[in-house]
C-alpha cells in the first residue's frame, strides 16, 4: 500500500503527462478496514429479532410458559374457592352492592350451612384415628381367621394337613407383589409426576388463555368480532369512566357478574339487560356509547343502549362484528307478485329490525313523518310503504314531489294527482292540492255519522321546500311559513287535527329539519315519526319527540352514507320491545324498475285512474259580492244559510266552506257576523256598507 502511494507521488512529479495519467487512472484499491465483531454481532440480533418468525417463536415460548403460570393460579383460586367460604362471601357481596337483600340473605344462610358441615367434617377427623385402628384390627382378625378357616376346608378336601396356611401365604405372596410393583413404580412415577402436573397446570391454562395479550397468538389477540360474554360487559362497563359504577363493581364479590341478565341472541348480535348499582344513572351510561362500543371491541354504531321497563336498567344491543354493514334480503313486495295491501288490518312489509325480525308498519288513520339529512333514503322509505298501500284498490292517492327528479314518476296514471318539480309555481300547486284534501275532509266531515271513507292520502316529499316558500297570495298569505295566515301550514294543520277520522291522511318527507322548515305542530301532529342519519341530538328531538330520545333513540348517531336506509321509528303502529319507546328499523331498498313493476300490479287492479298534472283553477270569485248576493234584500240571514246559498252559487268554490271561511271573509271587510235572537247571522246593511268602502277605496287608489 504504501509503495503504490510513493510510486504515485513520484508519478506526478514527472514530465510525462501520459505517465501520470496511467498512474491516476488505475491507482491500486485500497482494502475495507476491518468491521469490529461487536458491531457485527449487535446487527444480527437486530436483524434476528426483527424477523417474524423470531418473533413468532419468542412469543409462542412465553406464552406456553405463563400459562403454566397462569394454570397454577386457577388452580390455586379453585381449590380455595372449594375449601373456603370466600365463594358465597363474593356472592353475598355482590348481592348487597345490587341492592338485592332477599338474594344476599339467602346466600348468608348458604355460606353458614358451608361452616357448619365443614365443623363437623374437622371435629370427625379428630376421632378418625381411633375408629381406624379399631376398624383395621377387627378386618385383620376376621380376614386371618377366614383364611385359616379356606385352609382348614382345604385340607379336609385334600387329606392333607398343610394346606391349612395355602391361602394365608398366597395372601403374603400377594402382598409381597404389590411392594415389588411399588419398589419399580416409585422411581419413574418420582420423576414423571412433576411434569405430568406441570402438563396438566398447563392445559388449564391453556383452555383460559391465561397468559398476557401479547403472547396470545394472532388470531386470539384480535379483538375484532370478539365474542360478548359477562366477563367483557362488566369489563366495559367498569372502563366507562363512571365512578360509582366502577367502585360498586370492585365492592362485588362476583366482579359484577350479578347485574348481568341472560345473554340472549338477538337477530345479528346479542342483547343483555345490565341492572345498575344504586347511585349509577340510565342517562350515564346512555351518553357514553361510543366508549362502551369501544371497550367492547365494536364500533359504534354496532351496540344500542335503550332503557327497558325495569327501573335502574340499560338493555343493551350489541352486533356481531361488520353485521350491520351486510344488507337485508329484498322486499316481500318484489318477491311475491300475488302480494295486496289491506289498508284496515294489514302491514306494510317495512324492512327488519336490529334483531333479524321483520319490520312491519301499520298505516291505518296514523300521519306520517319521514325525516333525515339528504341522501340517506328518506324517498325510498316513504315509497315503499305508498307502493304497498298502492295494492289495495280502494286507497286513493294526492302526491306533491318537491323534489322533481322522478322518484314518483311510476304513480302516474294511479294517483289522482301528481305534482313534480322544485318551484315555487311548484309550491303553490301543491299547497293548493293539499287545500282540496282539506275541502274533501270537511265534505266527509258533514257527512252522517257512521259513513266509511276510502283512505286518502296525502303525500308531499321535500315539504321542507313549502314551508320555506316566501311567496304571498293575492290576499297577502304566505304559501310557506309557520303562521296562522300560512297557507301550506294551515292546511296540514287541518288535517292533522280532524283527517283521521275520515281516513283523510298527511304523508311527509323532509330533510335535514329545523323549526323553520319542519314546525313544531306539524312534527308533533305525525302518528308514525321516523327518522334517517341526523346531524345533532336536537334534530333527533325535533324527528322523534323528546320521549323516544330520551328513550336512547340516537338517529343522530347513524352514519351518514353508511346507515342509509336505517330508520329509528316511534309509532304504535309497529311491534317495539315493551318498554322501549322506539325501534331501529333497516328497511327493504326498492328501485325504480321494482318500483314501477309494483305499480304496474297496482293499477291492474283498478279501473284506471286520470293523473292530474296542474291543479285547475276555477274562475275568480268575489266572495264579498258573492255574499252580497246571495244574502239579497233580507236585512238579516243565517251563517248557516248563506254558507248553503253560496254551495248552490258555486260548489267548486264555496262548498267546501265552513262557518271559519265565512266569518275570515266577513272580518277582513269590516262585516262581521253578529248574533240575533241567539243565533249568528250576516248583516245586509254591513255587507253593502263593506262593499261601499272596498270601492271607493279602489276608485281612491285609482285616482292617485
Amino acid at each position: 500500500m504504501s509503495e503504490n502511494v510513493v510510486h504515485l507521488h513520484k508519478s506526478t512529479e514527472s514530465t510525462e503527462p501520459a505517465t501520470v495519467t496511467a498512474l491516476t487512472v488505475v491507482p491500486d484499491p485500497a482494502p475495507a478496514a476491518p468491521v469490529p465483531l461487536w458491531v457485527r454481532s449487535g446487527r444480527a440480533v437486530k436483524t434476528a429479532v426483527n424477523h417474524d418468525t423470531t418473533k413468532t417463536t419468542a412469543r409462542a415460548v412465553a406464552r406456553h410458559t405463563l400459562y403454566v403460570a397462569g394454570g397454577a393460579r386457577i388452580a390455586a383460586k379453585r381449590t380455595w374457592d372449594g375449601r373456603t367460604a370466600s365463594r358465597y362471601e363474593r356472592m353475598l357481596r355482590a348481592a348487597e352492592a345490587a341492592g338485592n337483600y332477599e338474594v344476599a340473605a339467602e346466600w348468608e344462610e348458604r355460606g353458614q350451612h358451608f361452616r357448619e358441615a365443614r365443623h363437623r367434617r374437622r371435629m370427625d377427623l379428630l376421632h378418625s384415628p381411633i375408629d381406624a385402628a379399631k376398624g383395621v384390627a377387627v378386618s385383620a382378625g376376621m380376614g386371618v381367621g377366614s383364611l385359616v378357616a379356606l385352609g382348614i376346608v382345604m385340607a379336609i378336601a385334600t387329606k392333607d394337613v398343610s394346606e391349612v396356611v395355602t391361602p394365608l401365604m398366597a395372601t403374603i405372596d400377594f402382598i409381597n407383589l404389590l411392594i415389588t410393583i411399588v419398589q419399580v413404580v416409585w422411581g419413574p412415577a418420582l420423576t414423571i409426576g412433576p411434569f405430568l402436573a406441570l402438563l396438566a397446570l398447563w392445559a388449564i391454562g391453556s383452555k383460559q388463555q391465561a397468559a398476557p395479550a401479547w403472547a396470545l397468538p394472532d388470531n386470539v389477540r384480535s379483538s375484532e368480532g370478539e365474542p360478548i360474554t359477562p366477563s367483557i360487559v362488566v369489563k366495559a362497563l367498569r372502563d366507562l369512566g363512571i365512578s360509582p359504577l366502577k367502585s360498586a363493581i370492585k365492592e362485588m364479590g362476583d366482579a359484577g357478574a350479578s347485574m348481568l341478565g341472560p345473554i340472549r341472541i338477538a337477530g345479528c348480535g346479542v342483547e343483555v339487560d345490565v341492572t345498575l348499582p344504586s347511585g349509577v344513572a340510565t342517562n350515564e351510561v346512555q351518553k357514553r356509547r361510543r366508549k362502551l362500543a369501544e371497550n367492547l371491541t365494536r364500533h359504534e354504531h354496532e351496540v344500542f343502549i335503550t332503557i327497558p321497563q325495569a327501573a335502574r336498567t340499560v338493555r343493551l344491543w350489541v352486533a356481531d362484528s361488520g353485521a350491520l354493514d351486510e344488507p337485508i334480503g329484498p322486499s316481500p313486495l318484489v318477491t311475491d307478485e300475488t302480494m295486496t295491501a289491506d289498508y284496515t288490518k294489514g302491514r306494510a312489509p317495512w324492512g327488519q329490525d336490529l334483531r333479524g325480525d321483520a319490520a312491519a308498519l301499520s298505516l291505518y288513520q296514523r300521519h306520517l313523518l319521514i325525516t333525515g339529512l339528504s341522501n340517506q333514503g328518506k324517498t325510498v322509505a316513504l315509497r315503499s310503504l305508498a307502493l304497498w298501500l298502492a295494492l289495495d284498490k280502494s286507497v286513493q292517492f294526492l302526491m306533491g314531489d318537491l323534489k322533481g327528479v322522478g322518484d314518483w314518476a311510476m304513480f302516474d296514471g294511479l294517483a289522482t294527482t301528481l305534482i313534480q318539480g322544485p318551484t315555487d309555481e311548484h309550491v303553490i300547486q301543491v299547497t293548493e292540492m293539499v287545500e282540496g284534501a282539506v275541502d274533501e275532509m270537511n265534505r266527509r266531515l258533514m257527512a252522517p255519522p257512521g259513513t266509511q271513507f276510502p283512505a286518502l292520502i296525502v303525500l308531499v316529499d321535500e315539504a321542507q321546500v313549502a314551508f320555506m316558500c316566501p311567496l304571498k297570495d293575492e290576499e297577502g298569505r304566505f304559501y310557506g311559513g309557520s303562521k296562522a295566515t300560512s297557507r301550506y301550514f294551515m292546511a296540514v294543520r287541518k288535517i292533522h287535527n280532524q283527517g283521521r277520522a275520515v281516513n283523510v291522511l298527511m304523508w311527509q318527507g323532509t330533510q335535514d329539519p329545523t323549526d323553520q322548515n319542519l314546525p313544531k305542530l306539524v312534527r308533533e301532529g305525525a302518528h308514525t315519526r321516523a327518522s334517517l342519519a341526523l346531524g345533532t341530538e336536537s334534530q333527533a328531538r325535533m324527528a322523534l319527540g323528546d320521549k323516544a330520545v330520551d328513550g336512547g333513540a340516537a338517529p343522530n348517531l347513524l352514519r351518514p352514507g353508511l346507515d342509509q336506509g336505517t330508520l329509528v321509528v316511534a309509532s304504535s303502529g309497529i311491534d317495539i320491545p315493551k318498554g322501549q319507546s322506539s325501534i331501529t328499523v333497516r328497511t327493504h331498498y326498492v328501485d325504480d324498475d321494482a318500483a314501477e313493476a309494483i305499480t304496474d300490479r297496482a293499477k291492474a287492479l283498478r279501473d284506471g285512474v286520470t293523473t292530474l298534472h296542474v291543479i285547475e283553477r276555477g274562475e275568480e270569485r268575489d266572495p264579498l259580492a258573492d255574499i252580497a248576493s246571495v244574502v239579497g234584500d233580507t236585512s238579516r240571514v243565517r251563517t248557516k244559510d248563506v254558507l248553503k246559498r253560496l254551495a248552490t252559487l258555486n260548489e267548486a268554490a264555496y262548498g267546501g266552506w265552513s262557518f271559519l271561511d265565512l266569518k275570515r271573509v266577513l272580518d277582513d271587510a269590516g262585516a262581521e257576523p253578529h248574533k240575533s235572537d241567539g243565533v249568528m247571522v250576516v248583516s245586509r246593511d254591513r255587507v253593502a256598507r263593506a262593499l261601499a268602502n272596498r270601492d271607493n277605496e279602489g276608485s281612491a287608489s285609482a285616482d292617485g
